[in-house]
């Protein structure tokens, strides 16, 4: 699994029982050096990271750059706006990240 999504952990007890670690995210702040795109039928934020940050794995940066957008979905709203972060951000965000879930 990514390093980036939920991570299972399977229990060792007779009964095999599967939980997820919940996984924390950084605040991901405005910045004059953001993109700014509108969503098309058929956008999804893998393939914009992967467009933006060569990176697909990144979906998650582009999805919580934009708190307005249904989490629970690949698919932004056509349409709509979408603010995409600056690549030169993303190591700072990665940082972030690390340092929130460094106890997982």
């Amino acid at each position: 699994m990514s390093r980036y999504t939920s991570t299972p952990v399977i229990s060792t007890t007779d009964q095999p029982k599967r939980r997820y670690i919940n996984v924390k995210y950084p605040e991901i702040t405005r910045d004059f050096s953001d993109t700014y795109v509108y969503a098309s039928l058929g956008d999804r934020y893998d393939l914009l990271a992967h467009s933006f940050y060569n990176d697909a794995e990144l979906w998650w940066v582009i999805l919580r750059a934009n708190p307005s957008q249904p989490t629970d979905s690949l698919y932004p709203n056509p349409g709509e706006q979408i603010r995409i972060p600056a690549s030169f951000r993303i190591p700072n965000i990665l940082a972030q990240y690390d340092s929130l879930n460094q106890n997982i």
